[in-house]
């Protein structure tokens, strides 16, 4: 996990949590049932994995696009096609075919 400290500047801001909620993380932090060592590097940590999660949809959903995109279909066949051959002999070259 990376650590809270790692040289970038913070910014201060209030952050509202259910009760229920904050009493959770509070004892899994407590409990060590984390890497965190405190709230704060729970609340980071889960801000990060959220925010990768979110640019990984939004990568996955360019390259859905991508497979309704007939142009672009078109171009990888044909990119395919033009490859294949190099692709089979370096196929038989690493398994000494």
């Amino acid at each position: 996990m990376t650590s809270v400290s790692d040289k970038s500047p913070s910014q201060t801001t209030t952050v509202r949590l259910p009760k229920p909620l904050y009493e959770e993380v509070r004892s899994v932090v407590k409990k060590g049932g984390t890497e965190a060592r405190s709230l704060n590097e729970f609340i980071i940590a889960a801000i990060r994995t959220s925010l990768r999660m979110y640019k990984r949809q939004q990568i996955d959903a360019a390259f859905a696009g991508m497979a309704g995109d007939a142009d672009y279909q078109k171009e990888a066949t044909r990119m395919a096609d033009e490859f294949a051959h190099s692709d089979w002999e370096a196929l038989r070259t690493i398994e000494g075919i």
